[in-house]
């Protein structure tokens, strides 16, 4: 049992860590994103289409920030050049940072949807990008020859 444990860590541990540092960097965004909903906003459960875009880039910087060092160290375990990684992090990070604004906007102003359940979907949708982004873009490791 312990034996086939280990094999699973080894074959998925990038997906794995991705994952636990995935929900750690929700939890971030999420408290940065509904502090200021509190303080700003008076804890509005409908926000405006511009109090939406406050939030979700406020949700946004504060993801993007913690997310890139925990991704660096404990995901890819990148050991490349941070001039050249960081800005192709927040690149990558600027579309689907826009996919949650446009996600906000449809569930919440359009729909009608709560901002609790129109963020966790958006937050779905968006992990899965930033996974595909940062392991095709950001941290790809070429194999050298």
């Amino acid at each position: 049992m312990i034996e086939k444990i280990k094999e699973l860590w080894i074959k998925y541990e990038e997906i794995i860590t991705y994952l636990i540092v995935g929900v750690l960097t929700t939890i971030v965004a999420f408290a940065a994103k509904f502090i200021a909903n509190f303080i700003l906003y008076d804890n509005t459960m409908n926000p405006t289409s511009v109090q939406n875009f406050v939030l979700s880039t406020i949700n946004w910087v504060a993801g993007v920030t913690f997310a890139y060092f925990t991704n660096r160290k404990f995901v890819f375990k990148s050991h490349g050049p941070m001039l050249t990684e960081a800005p192709k992090f927040v690149l990558s990070r600027v579309s689907t940072w826009i996919l949650d604004i446009v996600v906000m906007q449809v569930l919440g102003n359009l729909l009608g949807m709560n901002l609790v359940i129109a963020t966790l979907i958006s937050a779905v949708l968006v992990t899965i990008a930033n996974y595909v982004f940062s392991k095709l873009f950001v941290f790809n490791k070429k194999k050298t020859e």
